[in-house]
C-alpha cells in the first residue's frame, strides 16, 4: 500500500514538472515574433495562429534539417499538445466554457512554438547554405 502511494505521488510530481517544463519552453517561444518568411511559408499571412495548425507547422519544421538540438523540446511540446487536446475533449461536456477557452489558448501557444521552431530551422538552413556557397567561391 505504501509503495502504491509513493508511486502515485511520484507520477503526479513528474507530471507537474513535465507540464511546468513544457509551459516554460512555450513561454520562451512567445517572446520571438514570427518572421514574414515563416508566415508566408506556413500560409499564415494576415491571420493569427490557432491550435489546429500545430501539427502542420511541426510537419513543415520536420522538412527542414535540424541542427539546433530542439528535438527534445519539440517532442515535449507535442506530448503536451496531445495532453491538452485530451483534457479539452474529456472535459468538454463537464466544464465547457472555461476548459475550452483555456485549452484553445494553450493549443494556440503550442502552434506559436511550432512556428518559432520552423523559423529557427529555416534560418539555420539558410545560414548553412550561405556558408557552403561562400566556401565554394
Amino acid at each position: 500500500m505504501t509503495a502504491t502511494i509513493i508511486l502515485v505521488f511520484s507520477c503526479v510530481a513528474l507530471l507537474q514538472f513535465f507540464v511546468s517544463y513544457c509551459r516554460s519552453v512555450i513561454a520562451a517561444s512567445t517572446a520571438h515574433p514570427l518572421s514574414e518568411q515563416v508566415r508566408e511559408v506556413a500560409g499564415l499571412a494576415g491571420r493569427d495562429l490557432c491550435g489546429e495548425e500545430f501539427i502542420r507547422l511541426l510537419q513543415l519544421a520536420n522538412l527542414c534539417p535540424a541542427s539546433s538540438g530542439d528535438h527534445g523540446a519539440i517532442a515535449a511540446v507535442r506530448t503536451y499538445f496531445r495532453m491538452v487536446t485530451f483534457v479539452r475533449l474529456a472535459l468538454r461536456r463537464v466544464i465547457p466554457e472555461s476548459v475550452s477557452s483555456w485549452a484553445e489558448s494553450e493549443l494556440s501557444k503550442c502552434a506559436h512554438f511550432a512556428a518559432v521552431a520552423l523559423d529557427h530551422r529555416i534560418t539555420t538552413s539558410r545560414d548553412l547554405m550561405a556558408q557552403q556557397f561562400s566556401s565554394h567561391s
